[in-house]
């Protein structure tokens, strides 16, 4: 396809939210200066599953949709169907992060200055801004496992990009408790589509010990914590 062919001219980006009163404004406000350093219109959409605090007052001018799942995937799922029937699929760019994170400015930009040269996904790295809750060895493991290189195997659906043709190619998200970013991937290279597993600068996410959602990052950071000596809190 050539790169005339390849740009797109709108952006839709999903926020799963549950119980996120605290961390969703910091989110929102990163988003919204990743999305001043692109020249194409960004669609926010947060979805808020199973909420029992502020979170929709936390949201302020955001574009809401309610769902009652407890299922990250379902919501990832229902808030990128609510994005595209809006905003159809054509020349479409899909974004992916989590409420308690907080994306680089150019998050949105890279991301679509690699769609220009080809790619049909970008996975991107995470990283954490406080592991006050953890103990240091916790943070060192967590370093050395995850080296911000280009062609990493990880996958996070709080960094994570495609076309909307892509995304419906291969049905979307799954409506799975977790794991959903990684069914998604998966699927995508099963079905031919590029996926670029880059060095980016990484969202900033929360290492929280308290899980969201059932073996998501902060389960896989509690697992890390196990094997310290000396875990904090």
């Amino acid at each position: 396809m050539s790169p005339s062919a390849r740009q797109f001219t709108r952006i839709g980006v999903v926020v799963p939210a549950h119980n996120e009163e605290a961390l969703l404004p910091g989110c929102l406000t990163a988003l919204r200066s990743a999305a001043s350093a692109v020249d194409v219109p960004v669609y926010l959409l947060v979805v808020l599953d199973t909420c029992t605090d502020r979170t929709a007052h936390a949201a302020g001018d955001a574009a809401v949709l309610a769902v009652w799942e407890r299922n990250v995937g379902a919501a990832r799922r229902a808030g990128f169907a609510a994005l595209l029937h809006e905003l159809g699929a054509d020349r479409v760019w899909l974004a992916s992060t989590d409420a308690d994170t907080q994306v680089p400015q150019r998050w949105l930009a890279d991301q679509l200055a690699h769609a220009h040269r080809g790619a049909d996904a970008v996975a991107g790295m995470v990283g954490v801004a406080n592991w006050s809750e953890h103990a240091p060895t916790t943070a060192e493991r967590f370093r050395r496992l995850h080296p911000h290189i280009v062609g990493h195997p990880h996958v996070h659906g709080a960094n994570l990009g495609m076309s909307a043709r892509a995304y419906l190619a291969v049905d979307g998200f799954p409506a799975l408790p977790a794991h959903e970013d990684v069914a998604l991937v998966t699927a995508l290279k099963r079905t031919g589509h590029r996926v670029l597993h880059t060095a980016d600068p990484p969202v900033i996410t929360s290492a929280r010990r308290h899980a969201r959602a059932t073996a998501g990052f902060a389960d896989f950071l509690i697992q890390l914590a196990e094997h310290d000596p000396d875990p904090v809190g």
